[in-house]
């Protein structure tokens, strides 16, 4: 038997310290400029989209076009006669070819070929033939690609007193300029898009959307994606917050929504066509209307067979990977992850803690986590569908600890399983599910495990999703563990990780761990540290917050040129072609794009063609998680 002396030695003799939870008051937020951006081109009025200059006058903005000057007045662009424009041919020079002039990359300067500058105010902005970029006096913000300009060579840039500006490029202009918001009044925005654009099928299942056109949300569409229930779990997962810190209804009936769009993909394998074992979780469904899954080539046995020869080995060779309902309704989906099940934990504990308040929503709760646990423990710790054992949801101790293909899940998963076993026995109330999780801790090392629950090199490297999955994790085992001695071993490794993870500046990891954490102390018989999050976590976090964009489609960002940002330290194989900021940190959210917060933020080039609309759910998570926890107040 493999036991923990080894581990726990240090932490015997002396009883464990904590705090009861953070003694400050939330940190206000309050009222910000919410940056946004409106474009000015042909279709509204600009003669031409080659803008050479851009001027202005009080309340007036003048522009030179290739097609002449022109005004814009109550809204509306006329043309300037000859008198008027004469007036501005000074300003028609651009300072090119004076590098020396402005300050450089290593003062942070993303791009230092400057084409022109203006100042209003402590605001100073530049523009380069690559972008705008805004300096305040300590910070740079580099404004490139479609999120910011209809084309990033700028001719031309006019200051605002807001700090915004009038940009002229050679696509047209964009009006750059600042929205009164408080963070509650952005959370209504996304809520509201959300569910204008974000969801699939009856259920509401919270995902991204199609555009046939760049930046057009008139021609949406929905696709299914593998990650539905942890995508729309981790959406549920903000608004059980969202109902606990605000009380408000609208939060409420979100939150039930999202459990019973859960709850159905614990439903739909049950009976029908293939059906599987009681207490599996599909990935996603699909209603029988759209075209049969199955046919698509990389899901016929043909495109499987083609999948495998490619070079993954691991692929299950099977039909149907989509089988059908009892009742003819939907397609479900097989062979289920567990980023899958992380998600569905997660959520189902706060749903079960803070929404469920009557004895038969929290039996409907107790009945699908009892059914999922109870079929990973009969079935060696393994999710099986109709086909068998699934590729990646696998927890099992043979798997783990002695099969080389595993090694780098065996930390990740044994703390998967461990935070399900405890979340288990604090839904169900039965102490069973502790029983076994000593099993796992006491014979198969899974608490060692989860000491290095990510194979990794340094910051930023390793995979970006095991992130997102540890932290929801490590956050319901901490809550839910009984034993003090154990939580603070797991505390302790939970540092280390978010230590890892703190340059991101992500309001959600940081949040995660604060919430467990802060307060609280690591004492063994060599000393006493404290496990609080180091300084400027909760800055950074509201930072994140305040910068995440409005426009939630995914234009480009072109960022591997920039002067500012150096190549990350460490092992070329994990970190080739990541880049970070000279201070040590990620490029900031608004010159990035992502979805969730499983992406890679060191990653320069991100976005795509401007046709996918993402959700606006990994800002909401974090936004509420703060209010909750006290952490932020609007």
């Amino acid at each position: 038997m493999i036991r923990l002396l080894s581990l726990l030695v240090v932490f015997t003799g002396v009883p464990p310290v904590f705090a009861v939870g953070p003694t400050d008051e939330p940190q206000p937020v309050g009222r910000f400029g919410q940056e946004v951006r409106t474009f000015h081109t042909m279709e509204t009025g600009l003669p031409s989209n080659d803008v050479r200059n851009v001027v202005l006058q009080g309340e007036k903005v003048f522009a030179e076009t290739s097609a002449g000057w022109v005004v814009l007045e109550e809204g509306s662009w006329t043309e300037v006669d000859g008198l008027q424009a004469s007036a501005f041919r000074p300003a028609d020079s651009k300072p090119t070819g004076v590098k020396q002039e402005f300050p450089d990359g290593k003062d942070g300067l993303p791009v230092e070929s400057v084409t022109s500058a203006s100042s209003a105010g402590d605001i100073a902005w530049f523009g380069t033939s690559a972008g705008a970029v805004r300096f305040d006096g300590q910070s740079w913000a580099f404004r490139q690609g479609r999120r910011w300009l209809p084309h990033d060579e700028v001719r031309a840039v006019a200051a605002t007193p807001d700090g915004g500006a009038w940009i002229g490029t050679a696509g047209g202009i964009s009006h750059i300029h600042f929205q009164p918001m408080t963070l509650s009044e952005k959370a209504t925005w996304y809520e509201s898009e959300i569910d204008r654009h974000n969801r699939r099928t009856e259920f509401g299942y919270v995902i991204e959307a199609h555009a046939a056109q760049p930046g057009d949300k008139s021609t949406l569409t929905h696709h299914d994606n593998d990650n539905d229930g942890l995508w729309t779990s981790m959406y549920g997962a903000g608004e059980c917050f969202a109902w606990a810190a605000t009380k408000d209804p609208d939060a409420r009936r979100r939150a039930k929504q999202a459990f019973e769009a859960l709850r159905f993909l614990s439903i739909a394998p049950r009976g029908g066509s293939h059906p599987a074992p009681r207490g599996f979780i599909a990935r996603t469904v699909l209603p029988m209307t759209e075209p049969d899954p199955n046919q698509r080539p990389g899901y016929t046995l043909k495109g499987q067979k083609r999948t495998r020869k490619k070079g993954d080995g691991m692929w299950r060779l099977y039909e149907p990977r989509w089988p059908v309902t009892e009742d003819g309704k939907y397609y479900w989906k097989s062979d289920t992850s567990s980023d899958e099940l992380d998600g569905h934990y997660f959520f189902y504990a706060l749903y079960f803690d803070l929404v469920a308040d009557t004895a038969e929503e929290k039996n409907r709760v107790r009945e699908i986590v009892r059914d999922n646990i109870d079929h990973m423990i009969d079935h060696d710790f393994r999710m099986h569908d109709h086909a068998g054992p699934t590729r990646w949801a696998n927890y099992s101790p043979a798997s783990l600890n002695h099969d080389p293909r595993w090694a780098t899940e065996r930390g990740l998963n044994s703390l998967s399983m461990l935070s399900y076993l405890a979340t288990a026995a604090h839904i169900t109330g039965d102490d069973r599910y502790l029983e076994v999780a000593r099993e796992l801790r006491e014979e198969h090392g899974y608490a060692q495990n989860l000491l290095v629950p990510k194979i990794q090199a340094g910051i930023g490297t390793g995979n970006q999703s095991d992130d997102e999955m540890a932290f929801m994790c490590f956050y319901n085992l901490l809550k839910y563990e009984p034993d003090p001695k154990l939580k603070m071993i797991y505390r302790y490794s939970f540092l280390q990780y978010w230590k890892l993870e703190s340059p991101e500046r992500n309001p959600f990891f940081n949040f995660c761990y604060a919430a467990v954490s802060l307060g609280t102390n690591y004492r063994d018989q060599w000393g006493q540290i404290s496990l609080d999050p180091d300084q400027g976590w909760l800055e950074d976090s509201i930072d994140t917050l305040r910068r995440f964009p409005l426009d939630r489609f995914n234009w480009a960002h072109s960022n591997s040129g920039r002067s500012d940002l150096v190549k990350l330290p460490g092992p070329s194989l994990d970190t080739s072609g990541r880049m970070m900021r000279r201070n040590g940190t990620v490029i900031p959210v608004d010159e990035t794009h992502f979805n969730h917060w499983n992406y890679n933020p060191w990653q320069p080039n991100t976005g795509g063609d401007g046709r996918t609309l993402a959700d606006g759910s990994v800002f909401l998570l974090p936004y509420y998680m703060g209010l909750y926890h006290r952490f932020i107040a609007d």
